[in-house]
């Protein structure tokens, strides 16, 4: 069954028609203990059973050389999560981290633990070896998939090491890991065509993944999402998709390719025939733009995934022209990186339908240039967490074009509101903080029931953020309550950073903050307190191997004197801030 929109139909109206009784996109209202919450009438249980429901002879996962079907995928995950079962004792709710680059075994690895009933547990790469083994401590995995980078890290970790399945290991590498290493690809390899998954027993509210995220102060904090979190995500980008595809044609103000590469209206079944589109995944599969948004949105599109280990803006644009890519979902800066090389090149980039992404601000120029540079493709931008399974607010076309600073409007399996200090809703275009309900919110921190209970304030989530949000429900994103820098997608606790220099001996005092990038959105600054011939660089090098590299400060002013401080004592970071900025500009060092 379907509903055709006619011109001049409101999104409201569209959204309605969508998710109405008996539609494949069907919403229903459930109240639970933090309140009411959309859920989609006929969303799959489990991602295992996203998994199951993708298997097609279309290839979904490219990387280098490799190309795996979404059947190569689901037979090589059930043997994995069969052999983490059989092999390994992994139980339901036990712990299996992810650390690799953008392999395949990375989603196979996530795909397992679904169907083993385990939790996924996704590792940042670009941690340093404290913060890696900080994460296998904190999150009690028992079971470790790696790359050999990684590997190579686990020497030192301290306690019982997790069981590790590892790929793209050498020699030198086993070595330094200390304990006995399993090759996770010829156990792949070795996949039979009717490989199975155990027989476990796993619903829509059990755990599913833990992702990391750094917090103003100390250490990451684990974000615990279940099934049905996560799931839905997915589910409302597909909602979103519908709705504006809808709009185009009824409008026809635009090109009718859809706005965000999407499956057609799934049958009640749950099946998708469509013509087969290509997605990029440059962005790393530990953040959930890049896993959820990119590698488990195209297992219900039945989309083929083009990956990059690293970014690369020249491979990139050699891989679009090569695959005929036609989604590129990425940060402000990697948008950045390609636009310079389309400028540059005679690469033919044609096939770009759809170009943007979130994970930091984007100016606004970008957006006119992505129109200019790429003639078929439509700017998108978007605001999301961790804690949100990456939706939040999203904007395509050409309501971002005319107004690109917004965020755009709330998903449709969220509420979103501003309010001022106490907690109360603030009227349309006022400043407060952005809180966030709905059904994509995680379930709380891993093993810290006090931060989580902070974190909610009658089932709203403290975001953090200032926000606006005008009488058409567009968000604005205005500013930052918690000390965060987004540097280019990655958000850097700053607590951790000045944590990290105070242990330093010379250290007296040290302020950590953002300092403006035009290519990454925010770069690292800090300012310390410490005697005469104290010398930035060997800061930094200090730093080196203690923090993850992207969050070594970039900038580092070495002062003889105390810092500022407030009338209540507290370091005056943003005087230090302004003062800093003030003279990296007079000095030429910023523009």
């Amino acid at each position: 069954m379907s509903v055709v929109s006619e011109p001049g139909r409101t999104r409201a109206a569209v959204v309605a028609e969508v998710t109405a009784p008996g539609q494949p996109l069907e919403l229903v209202v459930v109240e639970t203990e933090r309140g009411p919450e959309r859920r989609f009438v006929r969303a799959p249980d489990t991602l295992w059973d996203v998994v199951t429901a993708a298997r097609s002879d279309l290839e979904y996962y490219v990387f280098g050389d490799e190309r795996w079907t979404f059947a190569d995928t689901h037979r090589r995950a059930a043997t994995l999560a069969r052999s983490l079962v059989e092999d390994h004792g992994v139980r339901p709710g036990d712990r299996v981290a992810i650390s690799m680059r953008n392999y395949p075994e990375w989603v196979v690895g996530m795909a397992a633990a679904a169907a083993a009933g385990a939790i996924a547990v996704a590792m940042n790469s670009m941690w340093s070896p404290e913060e890696f083994h900080f994460g296998l401590r904190d999150s009690a995995a028992t079971v470790l998939l790696a790359d050999g980078e990684r590997v190579a890290q686990l020497g030192g970790l301290g306690g019982p090491a997790p069981v590790v399945l590892a790929v793209h290991t050498d020699d030198r590498q086993r070595e330094l890991a200390g304990c006995d290493v399993v090759d996770l690809r010829a156990l792949l390899d070795g996949a039979p065509a009717d490989a199975a998954a155990p027989e476990v027993e796993v619903g829509p509210g059990d755990p599913c993944t833990i992702f990391y995220t750094s917090g103003s102060t100390g250490l990451p904090k684990g974000v615990l999402s279940t099934h049905r979190q996560v799931i839905h995500a997915l589910l409302s980008w597909e909602l979103d998709a519908t709705v504006a595809t809808r709009l185009v044609a009824a409008s026809r103000s635009e090109a009718p390719a859809p706005a965000e590469p999407a499956p057609a209206e799934p049958a009640p079944d749950g099946s998708v025939h469509r013509q087969q589109t290509t997605s990029m995944l440059a962005v790393p599969l530990f953040h959930v733009t890049g896993c959820h948004a990119v590698a488990l949105l195209s297992l219900r599109a039945g989309r083929r995934v083009v990956a990059m280990p690293k970014w690369d803006a020249a491979e990139a644009a050699r891989l679009i022209e090569a695959e005929r890519i036609d989604s590129f979902v990425a940060t402000p800066a990697m948008v950045a990186d390609l636009l310079e090389e389309a400028a540059n090149t005679g690469r033919d980039l044609s096939s770009l339908r759809l170009v943007g992404g979130g994970g930091a601000p984007r100016p606004p120029e970008q957006v006119r240039r992505i129109g200019s540079s790429f003639r078929r493709a439509a700017p998108n931008n978007g605001w999301g967490m961790t804690e949100t399974n990456a939706i939040g607010a999203g904007v395509t076309g050409a309501e971002y074009r005319e107004r690109p600073g917004i965020a755009g409007r709330a998903a449709a399996v969220l509420d979103l509101r501003v309010v001022g200090p106490d907690d109360r809703p603030l009227p349309p275009g006022e400043a407060g903080e952005l809180q966030v309900r709905g059904t994509s919110v995680f379930e709380g921190y891993w093993g810290r029931p006090e931060a989580t209970a902070e974190s909610f304030v009658d089932g709203w989530f403290r975001t953090g953020d200032v926000a606006t949000i005008d009488d058409e429900g567009f968000v604005t994103i205005v500013d930052r309550i918690k000390d965060l820098i987004i540097r280019g997608g990655e958000n850097i606790g700053c607590g951790q950073v000045e944590a990290a220099l105070s242990t330093h001996p010379l250290v007296r005092e040290v302020a950590v903050y953002a300092v403006p990038d035009e290519r990454l959105g925010e770069e690292v600054g800090a300012t310390v307190f410490g005697p005469a011939g104290l010398d930035p660089e060997e800061l930094q090098e200090y730093l080196v191997g203690r923090i993850a590299p992207f969050a070594i400060p970039q900038y580092v002013t070495v002062t003889m004197v105390p810092l500022p401080r407030t009338a209540t004592g507290k370091i005056f970071k943003r005087r230090i801030r302004e003062e800093a900025i003030a003279e990296y500009r007079a000095a030429g060092i910023l523009p």
